[in-house]
């Protein structure tokens, strides 16, 4: 029985991997790809949206910012191996350094890794690192092998379900498949790091950029700021090993511009304003530590050094909602919306104040329109208790089946509500 699986699987596996095999535009080489180009242009569209709120949303502040890392990083697609995918660069207004690609060349590039920076050749260097995961598909072909780990995995459980070692076989097949993606990654990142280069000096940058930058990363992740690994370095991990590849490659390529005046003419308000968004980072510190005198000074600290800062009025909204000073936090939400209307967090918090308070139908608005930017677990339970008030329990159940799946108390108050609704239904289904 064994042996017949093991050689089901095995050509299962090979015939998927020569139908889907393809050669990757950046190295040249076959890889397996399940996923077309036009497949990966809108899985990346789709997804863009979505994770920008769930990271912060787009830094509104200096808009002027974005528009000079978005002319970068097009100057850099022109030259990459597809210089044809709708390639997007926008600056997230999150604190921590990192910086990502989604398929079909959708980028973000964080704030908190902007003041890494010293000049335009190192930021070239993160976003043509970014631009080589699209071009190259690392992330369809994650994805690809995502797909046939699955089938794989499904068809061992399937056989295995009339087998007394169903437990280990199944346990065995998930950490095979998370040791083959996590390596694969590795070899992803190496082929950024040095096709990456290859763009910077295609378009004009000094490739010692690339090296600086590695050694910044490494310096950063071995001193006091070690937290950051849960950010940048957990999916770009630094090491001395790249940053020997990187000074090797560079000895090896001729030298190119700096651009360190365009780079700091683009920063000055991002710098300028570093004070308000470290004091914003003690607020939130302390709030967590349940200090909320505390936080409240930090935030109106924030706010007076910039207070066109959107998430800083969010924040005081959050601490005025907890110490239920429902007008005043009314008016923090709003003043957060008015400055960024395209961020899904004040409208939660809105909300939710707009319920306590009675205002059911500006509630449900606010709620809405925050599911429209970001699906939450929040926005949707509230939701399911609106529309089940109507009478409207399909839909109800629908928001509840949202909340129920993202766990947590929320989770299993909202499974309740499903129970209220269909028991029936809710019995089924546990006993399958």
């Amino acid at each position: 029985m064994r042996l017949k699986l093991t050689r089901l699987l095995s050509v299962l596996v090979a015939a998927m991997t020569v139908a889907g095999c393809s050669t990757n535009a950046v190295t040249g080489k076959q890889q397996l790809s399940l996923v077309s180009e036009s497949q990966e242009i809108a899985m990346g569209e789709k997804q863009y949206g979505p994770s920008q709120q769930s990271q912060g949303g787009q830094y509104q502040v200096d808009v002027e910012l974005s528009r000079y890392v978005n002319s970068v990083g097009q100057k850099l697609a022109k030259v990459s191996d597809r210089p044809n995918l709708p390639y997007e660069f926008v600056v997230l207004n999150n604190d921590v350094p990192n910086a990502w690609a989604l398929p079909g060349g959708k980028i973000a590039f964080n704030r908190g890794l902007l003041v890494q920076l010293q000049d335009e050749a190192q930021l070239a260097a993160v976003l043509g690192h970014e631009i080589v995961h699209a071009a190259a598909s690392h992330s369809a072909q994650q994805m690809s092998q995502r797909q046939l780990i699955g089938i794989g995995s499904s068809l061992v459980s399937a056989a295995a379900s009339q087998s007394r070692y169903r437990g280990l076989i199944q346990q065995g097949v998930g950490v095979g498949g998370q040791a083959w993606t996590a390596s694969y990654g590795r070899e992803q990142e190496l082929e950024s790091d040095a096709y990456g280069m290859e763009y910077m000096v295609a378009a004009g940058y000094d490739p010692q950029g690339a090296v600086e930058l590695q050694e910044t990363f490494v310096r950063i992740s071995q001193g006091s700021q070690s937290n950051w690994l849960d950010g940048l370095f957990a999916s770009h991990p630094p090491s001395q090993e790249r940053v020997k590849a990187n000074r090797v490659r560079a000895a090896q390529m001729p030298p190119g511009v700096r651009n360190k005046a365009a780079f700091d003419r683009a920063m000055r308000q991002l710098r300028k304003d570093a004070p308000a968004y470290k004091a914003h980072q003690q607020a939130l510190a302390a709030a967590n530590n349940k200090d909320l005198a505390k936080a409240v000074e930090l935030t109106n600290s924030a706010i007076k050094l910039q207070p066109n800062e959107a998430i800083f009025w969010d924040t005081k909204g959050k601490l005025l909602l907890n110490q239920k000073q429902p007008q005043s936090a009314i008016k923090a939400f709003s003043k957060a919306i008015d400055l960024n209307p395209g961020y899904f967090g004040p409208y939660v918090g809105r909300g939710l104040v707009y319920k306590n308070i009675g205002q059911h139908q500006k509630s449900q608005l606010d709620f809405e329109t925050s599911l429209s930017m970001l699906p939450t677990q929040l926005a949707a339970f509230h939701l399911g208790e609106y529309e089940a008030q109507k009478g409207d329990l399909k839909k109800a159940y629908s928001y509840y089946q949202y909340a129920a799946g993202s766990g947590g108390q929320l989770g299993k108050t909202a499974q309740q509500r499903m129970q209220k609704i269909y028991p029936q239904k809710q019995q089924t289904k546990q006993q399958r």
